[in-house]
């Protein structure tokens, strides 16, 4: 399985409103509770004025379509970096998974993940 590098660096922010995020960014995922409204962006997109904030995430997807029955995706990757120390943060679309981990972690989360049997690509 492939594993697609995404080159920017990605901030998870608690925003009050929609009118709080920049639609025009090229990426950026949307999560709205009953809670919580909370945004994962790169970095220079993030809004100025958030509820909360976290800074220093990079990302990486696993590349193509998903089919819904697919077992254990996420499971196998989360097990391999859990097992070096390393968290994840995960956010799914209808077509695949996006996996972000703190950069300071980034290149030996990939290393380990290439070990563990998947091919990283640019």
């Amino acid at each position: 399985m492939e594993l697609k590098k995404i080159a920017y660096d990605f901030s998870v922010c608690k925003v009050a409103s929609l009118a709080d995020i920049n639609m025009d960014s090229e990426m950026f995922f949307i999560a709205k509770t009953d809670e919580e409204l909370s945004l994962v962006c790169p970095t220079n997109h993030a809004p100025l004025q958030t509820l909360a904030r976290e800074d220093g995430w990079k990302a990486f997807r696993i590349q193509g379509e998903l089919d819904f029955s697919l077992i254990g995706i996420l499971s196998k990757i989360s097990t391999i970096l859990a097992e070096n120390r390393i968290g994840l943060f995960a956010v799914s679309t209808y077509n695949t998974d996006y996996i972000l981990v703190k950069a300071e972690n980034y290149n030996r989360a990939l290393d380990l993940l290439s070990k563990g049997g998947y091919v990283i690509v640019q």
